[in-house]
């Protein structure tokens, strides 16, 4: 008894600080369509520690990325591929569908599943090697295995009779069981690697968010749009509010927003703004959280507007440049007038208009000029600068990896048809 307690906890020690990681992919196709939200005729999705990370179905037709490392490590190409491949398999699980109704003596009436699940797990150890554990390949229908291949004989296992012709017909292309072994075990393994390591990277990259809040003129009369804004965070995900008195605005109080946005430096920035009376004095503040900051930032609006003041400045500054006109115009009519009085007593010239009291006048208004918007012209060119760089996408990529395709299944030699055309 003592001997065995010691293995048990041999064993739980030998393994106790190894981690168990896999890499699956699953595709569901229906025998017919259902009328049921989010449910489609075909999906596929890869899962990686059981977190999804790419996603296909049958009404979008596109493989998409569900993780940002996978959308920013991943080129186009990889996408592209993989769609197709996606199609393809669409097409294979439709026609399959059928055949295996046949073979069950199913009619149309219900609905009929055929499931397809392929992938691997391995230990990673605590020097970072990583151990394979086993390999998963087999189709299930309705629920019920219906065959599965067995990755230490390479043969595959038929636990119904209706999956015998298959087992005969896959068992009989040595190359074909070659290949999915050597895909369990090393291929899907190196991807799955790969997958980890893109995933670290990101986990190690944190930046946390600069947040501003600034106003400025609505197209509606008397109002002004206060706007948000949080930039230069990652990873992407984020949480904005813009605050009344401590009360959170939703959209039913106006609130706009398109979401998170990237910047071309590898980060991102989130906009939120609503309209309000210009005449409004309530407290407004902008709340932001995100994962790299140990507690919420709250950023006070000062109550100020950008460019609300500018048609005001405008106006004073052509009242006093008219003054201004008006008063150079009156000083040189009384200076003509008194150098014609005095021309007509002495003959002595008087000062012409280029002379130091003009010049002091023209000085004078080209200051009051330059002056009358720089306040408004600071704050406009903080929001200039905050905005620059801002891309639709990020293109970051690893060409390395656009050979995808190949890490799922070979299309030709796998198909259930194969075996089926006689029947």
């Amino acid at each position: 008894m003592y001997f065995v307690v010691v293995l048990l906890l041999f064993g739980t020690l030998s393994t106790v600080n190894s981690e168990t990681l896999s890499l699956n992919y699953i595709y569901t196709a229906l025998s017919k369509p259902v009328e049921l939200p989010g449910i489609h005729e075909f999906t596929a999705m890869g899962l990686m520690n059981n977190r999804q990370i790419d996603y296909y179905d049958s009404v979008d037709k596109k493989k998409i990325p569900k993780q940002d490392w996978m959308r920013e490590k991943l080129p186009a190409d990889y996408w592209e591929k993989g769609t197709q491949s996606r199609k393809s398999k669409e097409q294979w699980f439709k026609v399959n569908v059928d055949i295996l109704m046949n073979r069950m003596r199913h009619n149309n009436t219900g609905v009929h599943i055929l499931q397809w699940r392929h992938g691997c797990e391995i230990d990673k150890q605590p020097d970072g090697t990583l151990k394979f554990i086993k390999g998963t390949d087999q189709y299930s229908y309705d629920g019920d295995d219906f065959l599965a291949f067995d990755d230490a004989t390479m043969q595959w296992v038929a636990p119904v009779d209706q999956a015998l012709p298959t087992k005969r017909k896959w068992d009989g292309v040595q190359i074909l069981n070659q290949y999915t072994k050597g895909y369990l075990e090393k291929e899907c393994v190196d991807w799955l690697s790969k997958f980890m390591t893109y995933e670290d990277k990101e986990a190690n990259k944190h930046s946390p968010p600069k947040v501003y809040a600034f106003a400025k003129k609505a197209k509606t009369a008397g109002h002004i749009r206060l706007t948000c804004m949080a930039t230069g965070f990652y990873p992407k995900d984020v949480i904005m509010h813009i605050k009344k008195n401590g009360v959170q605005l939703t959209k039913q109080d106006g609130v706009q927003s398109d979401g998170v946005l990237p910047n071309d430096e590898e980060s991102y920035q989130i906009r939120m703004s609503v309209q309000i009376p210009e005449a409004d004095k309530e407290t407004y503040e902008c709340f932001v959280n995100h994962r790299t900051l140990k507690e919420p930032i709250v950023v006070k609006w000062d109550g100020k507007c950008c460019d609300c003041s500018q048609v005001t400045v405008v106006v004073i500054v052509a009242v006093v440049a008219v003054v201004l006109l008006l008063a150079v115009v009156t000083s040189l009519l009384v200076l003509w007038r008194i150098g014609t009085i005095c021309a007509g007593q002495t003959g002595a010239l008087m000062p012409t208009g280029n002379q130091a009291p003009l010049n002091v006048t023209k000085d004078g208004a080209s200051s009051t000029s330059s002056d009358s918007g720089q306040s408004s012209n600071e704050c406009l060119e903080r929001e200039k600068m905050l905005t620059n760089g801002v891309t639709t996408e990020d293109a970051s990529s690893t060409s390395s990896d656009s050979g995808q395709g190949s890490n799922e299944r070979l299309e030709s030699d796998v198909m259930l048809t194969n075996e089926a055309t006689g029947e």
